[in-house]
């Protein structure tokens, strides 16, 4: 399955390469809504939330309003994920969160996951695992942990309803994504595995979908790669 990519920063949907510069920018919004609108899943993002330099918190509850979104981007509270679950969001992702103020043996937040899981229930639940040079990146992924991604999957597994990957490194790039990197997280959990990052073509997509991985496309989509 495809899952277009809604990012926002400064008010616009934008576009970044690994995070960090800018390369497409749009303000026609119901454009992309329209564009949207036949899709059974779409990620809005809130990038300058995740980045800790401000929000979109308008712009997010009117698309999630519109489309069926997973909404994410510095949702750090359940009170808040609750609020975006009530403005229209289908489910919410929980990213840095998830690695702060972690128990000291895993370097996970065990203790928050079981609290999403009771109050929003797994299947409104994902978890966002963002890989920067093989470990897991926080704060807009500015920050690493020492956290491998596989060992943020299983420790998660029994918590989240979904898993959100994002291969920092080829984000925005259009370079592919690294299908040996799905094949191997796949086998690591039963929940649903979304996967992001330099998907440039529907055959990718659909050589994901062959191992029961769906994909995240935003560049590929946005410059015209690979049709909506």
């Amino acid at each position: 399955m495809l899952i277009p990519s809604i990012d926002l920063m400064g008010g616009r949907i934008v576009q970044l390469v690994q995070g960090e510069k800018l390369k497409l920018a749009f303000d026609d919004f119901e454009y992309w809504i329209e564009r949207f609108s036949s899709y059974p899943m779409v990620q809005l993002i809130d990038l300058d939330a995740a980045m800790r330099q401000g929000d979109n918190a308008a712009l997010i509850e009117k698309i999630a309003n519109r489309l069926p979104c997973q909404v994410g981007g510095g949702i750090a509270t359940v009170e808040r994920a609750k609020h975006l679950l009530a403005a229209g969001a289908r489910r919410v992702i929980f990213g840095s969160a998830l690695f702060s103020r972690a128990n000291s043996e895993s370097g996970i937040n065990i203790p928050l996951a079981q609290v999403i899981q009771n109050q929003l229930g797994d299947e409104r639940f994902v978890a966002s695992i963002d890989t920067k040079k093989g470990l897991v990146a926080v704060k807009g992924w500015k920050e690493q942990t020492t956290l491998t991604p596989q060992e943020a999957i299983v420790a998660l597994t029994p918590f989240c309803g979904a898993f959100l990957y994002t291969h920092v490194d080829t984000e925005g790039t259009m370079q592919g994504f690294p299908l040996e990197v799905a094949r191997q997280l796949r086998g690591l959990t039963n929940r649903q595995l979304i996967v992001a990052g330099g998907i440039r073509e529907k055959v990718e997509i659909d050589a994901l979908d062959q191992i029961g991985v769906d994909a995240v496309a935003g560049m590929a989509i946005y410059t015209g790669a690979i049709a909506t």
